[in-house]
């Protein structure tokens, strides 16, 4: 996957569907059950029957993502995942799609920050075969250096275009700026310096010290027998016996105290883009339900705050949002809109006026009952289909969390009152501690910046990598 269509898709779950990752699912609606076997070699299978469509559904964690890239080699991750297919021990990556098409299977692999997922489907009448596929690239990646040396090209491309587009780099400046030195600065994809440095023999190191069966959860759905299932793919995958240490415990960041700010200069930039935060919550946060019912109102949906102000109101922008990226250690919290040049200033201080009145006032009891009719409102797309239920549970496994995430949901959402909104802004939604990351024309821009933050820096977006800059 390219960078720019990374951080398009990224930026756009993360305004919009991240408030829908457990939401909508009806108290009536129960995950439907699955059995969890782990095999003698430390792998974790879920297994999962769903009857009605003749198709598996193969969803797999290797619990290493760009957190594990080393340092200076950033991308390596994502570029170990996106070799996958391109090349095993007995096909070639031409083959490997042919065998695909054949069956009319699918395969894909993409590292995230805090794991790398596999996904496979096939039909079941195929599903030996896709099996085979599935194994073959997961066990027995060749990494052929043609291919490497493909990808890492097309990845270095891949970001110089997506500098064109500001909006597709927006995320990767503003965790680099937000995070620093903590592994989620890293960009997963890495970047055009970055990925200059990595060579096939670290995309083999990173393969054998990561890719072991202990540091793998394996998510099947779909139609099959669970007990005949639960045979082959302990035949298929009992024989990888690579063994790795675990991965380091990764720490915690800590929240940016006071107020920062980093201007990225695009002369040529008519609009500036702004993401505006400070670090968030993890997956498993206790207020991780009422912050989403708090954000909904805030801006998690169209008729939220900050949509009505900036958009609605005052024709500002075309669209504001907010988010948390809930990862298995504090994310990012962020709002993000865009503006013309001329109204920049105008565009921030509205923002900034949106979030200093929802600490000021809090939320009313309609927008409380709105948000959480809309909430539980939105039929559970996320959970209809074989694919989306392996993702799932493999997820879940993967933070720890359990069914109760979709079975309780509804019953948590009622739970939150408007003293809880309260405590939940307080404790979630920065004040007085805020960092800026801007995209935009600095000649035009950069003076009026001044009053937002003491600590300001600045780079070209023609500079390579994002952030800290080279040599730093």
């Amino acid at each position: 996957m390219s960078h720019r269509s990374r951080s398009l898709r990224l930026l756009a779950a993360l305004c919009f569907a991240q408030l829908f990752a457990f939401a909508g699912q009806a108290q009536t609606l129960k995950l439907p059950s699955h059995e969890k076997v782990t095999l003698k070699n430390g792998m974790t299978v879920l297994l999962m029957e769903k009857r009605g469509v003749p198709m598996v559904s193969f969803a797999a964690i290797v619990k290493s993502g760009s957190t594990a890239d080393p340092e200076g080699q950033e991308g390596l991750a994502s570029i170990t995942a996106g070799l996958l297919r391109k090349g095993t021990a007995k096909r070639s990556a031409q083959k490997f799609a042919e065998d695909l098409d054949f069956i009319g299977a699918s395969f894909g692999a993409d590292a995230g920050a805090d794991f790398t997922s596999i996904t496979a489907e096939c039909l079941t009448k195929d599903l030996d075969q896709g099996l085979d596929l599935l194994s073959d690239a997961v066990l027995h990646p060749a990494f052929p250096q043609p291919e490497v040396d493909k990808l890492l090209s097309q990845s270095v491309d891949g970001i110089k275009a997506a500098k064109d587009d500001a909006q597709s780099v927006v995320l990767s400046y503003y965790y680099g700026y937000l995070f620093g030195k903590h592994p989620y600065a890293r960009p997963e994809g890495g970047d055009d310096l970055s990925l200059t440095r990595i060579r096939r023999d670290a995309v083999v190191k990173f393969y054998q010290a990561n890719y072991t069966p202990a540091n793998t959860i394996l998510a099947v759905v779909g139609e099959f027998n669970a007990a005949q299932l639960k045979v082959k793919l302990a035949e298929v995958f009992g024989v990888w016996t690579a063994q790795g240490a675990a991965p380091a415990a990764l720490p915690a960041a800590q929240p940016a105290k006071g107020k920062r700010l980093l201007l990225i200069d695009k002369p040529d930039s008519t609009q500036t883009f702004f993401a505006i935060g400070n670090v968030g919550t993890s997956a498993t946060e206790p207020d991780r339900v009422a912050i989403r019912v708090v954000n909904t109102i805030f801006g998690g949906r169209f008729t939220s705050q900050l949509n009505e102000a900036l958009r609605v109101e005052s024709g500002l922008s075309y669209g504001a949002q907010s988010f948390f990226d809930s990862r298995k250690q504090p994310g990012a919290f962020a709002i993000f809109s865009y503006t013309k040049n001329d109204s920049t200033v105008q565009a921030v201080d509205l923002a900034l006026k949106v979030l200093d009145k929802l600490h000021k006032d809090g939320v009313t009891a309609d927008e409380l009952a709105s948000a959480k009719a809309y909430i539980k409102g939105q039929f559970p797309p996320n959970i209809e289909t074989s694919s989306q239920l392996a993702r799932r549970i493999a997820s879940n496994e993967f933070y720890g969390l359990n069914d109760d995430e979709i079975n309780q949901l509804e019953a948590r959402i009622d739970a939150v009152t408007l003293p809880v909104t309260r405590q939940v802004i307080e404790r979630h939604f920065p004040a007085d501690s805020l960092v800026f990351l801007l995209i935009g024309k600095a000649s035009e821009i950069r003076p009026a910046l001044a009053k937002y933050a003491t600590q300001q820096d600045m780079r070209k977006i023609s500079e390579p990598g994002f952030w800290p800059a080279p040599g730093k």
